[in-house]
């Protein structure tokens, strides 16, 4: 048995070589790409940012936080401030991107807003605000509420889910142009604004992956040309396992919580 078991693992680690050769070349493709990103003035954008740019590529910077973008616009290349519910500006946005750098290679879509309240308690407002911003100012980089929706985030799942479904679309309508679709679901990242979150009883949220670490991965993804990307811990990735093959207790984990979560609130 241990003469079976050797020749697996020696195909094992030169298929793990081979892997990791193959991506190196894919990342080394990556030099003088034009890589615009939104959202870029924190977390993951920002992460996101420094992995391009150590890569050799021309990031363009885009977000709302004007001093924010400074920060990190110190080491790399360009900046521009974008708003994804004016939409009148964004053609206006992509034109002075062209002109100055003569072509986009690849467009990450990372902006978007959070929010987390239960269905009766939110404004038509907010949910309105919420699909223009994820939805409809965002076509590219989703989250894990695409995939699966939790209590007390139905705006922001809604939003997600038409993200979701819009990149399946466009995923195929673009192929023939030989334009790659990436679909990616972070999970919880550890960004400022999570680490000091709060749940009803007073403890922080549950932890997360770096944002350094979401960025490798997805840079990975991207130069892969996935289709589909999740980076995430052991429970969400469970959910969604469970969204597709247990739909019932998938729920019954839903209700549970729901019930929790209105307790503590």
């Amino acid at each position: 048995m241990k003469y079976i078991g050797l020749p697996l693992t020696f195909g094992f680690t030169i298929f793990g070589l081979l892997n990791q050769l193959t991506l190196r070349k894919r990342r080394a493709a990556l030099e003088g790409k034009v890589v615009v990103i939104t959202g870029a003035s924190s977390g993951i954008g920002e992460a996101l940012a420094h992995a391009f740019y150590e890569q050799g590529c021309k990031v363009v910077l885009a977000a709302r936080r004007k001093l924010e973008l400074e920060r990190v616009k110190q080491d790399l290349m360009s900046m521009k401030l974008l708003n994804l519910t004016d939409f009148d500006h964004l053609n206006v946005f992509v034109q002075k991107v062209y002109d100055q750098c003569g072509n986009i290679d690849i467009l990450i879509n990372n902006g978007g807003i959070s929010y987390r309240g239960s269905i009766l308690e939110t404004k038509l407002e907010v949910d309105k605000e919420i699909m223009t911003v994820n939805y409809f100012g965002s076509v590219a980089l989703t989250k894990v509420q695409g995939l699966i929706a939790i209590p007390d985030r139905a705006a922001y799942a809604a939003s997600k889910h038409a993200l979701q479904a819009f990149g399946d679309s466009l995923r195929s309508e673009m192929h023939q142009h030989n334009v790659n679709v990436t679909v990616v679901s972070p999970g919880y990242i550890k960004t400022n604004i999570s680490l000091n979150a709060l749940t009803g009883s007073g403890s922080q949220h549950g932890a997360g992956f770096t944002p350094e670490y979401t960025a490798s991965k997805i840079l990975d993804g991207v130069v892969q040309k996935k289709n589909e990307l999740v980076v995430s811990q052991f429970l969400p990735n469970l959910a969604i396992f469970l969204r597709q093959a247990a739909p019932s207790l998938y729920f019954w984990f839903m209700y549970k919580r729901a019930i929790k979560t209105s307790a503590e609130n």
